[in-house]
């Protein structure tokens, strides 16, 4: 039974064991997904919920709203991310002389694990028409990393410095297109009733 308490303590002692150890953690943790909603609660909102923050660990409960996508963003620090509700789909990306290209894509649904390297660079798309809910757990501070971050522009692939609060404005517009779209069809569909 996932237990936010017992979890966060877990990830504490274990983040000095590195990258493994916190992956066998997240995999525990999402094997059961109805314990993990019934802990942290059902998603109504798409948004970033921090669980724990500290300088060497930064525990994130990152609810992605239907059919959102984030644009290309480093880390500087290792992640380990576990779902356990929808499905999220990460394209990697590498630098190159003149900015970067994709190489290569992995697709995560329920009680999925995976592990991104501290130099990993990466987007998120949620596929679906629902939330999707995932645990990530950051080696280090994701609001404050000891070295700056970096985030892609979708279109242009041009970097720039990370941002978190257009990350956050990201998720709320997500959100709300999502809804809009959704309000739309619930009045056509009443419509032609």
């Amino acid at each position: 039974m996932f237990d936010r308490a017992r979890f966060i303590d877990d990830c504490v002692k274990t983040v000095g064991e590195g990258e493994d150890a916190i992956s066998e953690l997240v995999a525990a943790a999402v094997a059961d997904s109805a314990c993990v909603i019934a802990e942290l609660g059902e998603p109504t909102h798409a948004g970033i919920n921090t669980l724990y923050r500290a300088p060497n660990l930064t525990i994130i409960n990152f609810v992605w709203a239907p059919c959102m996508i984030l644009m290309p963003h480093d880390h500087h620090m290792f992640s380990v991310v576990g779902i356990y509700t929808g499905r999220e789909d990460n394209v990697f990306w590498r630098r190159t002389t003149g900015g970067i290209e994709a190489c290569g894509a992995k697709s995560l649904g329920v009680g999925d694990v995976t592990t991104l390297e501290r130099d990993a660079i990466h987007s998120v798309l949620n596929p679906i028409g629902k939330m999707t809910c995932a645990i990530h757990v950051y080696g280090g501070d994701f609001f404050a990393p000891p070295e700056p971050r970096s985030m892609w522009d979708h279109e242009t692939l041009v970097e720039q410095g990370w941002d978190v609060e257009r990350v956050k404005a990201e998720f709320a517009g997500a959100e709300a297109r999502f809804n809009a779209g959704r309000d739309t069809t619930t009045v056509a569909a009443g419509q032609q009733a």
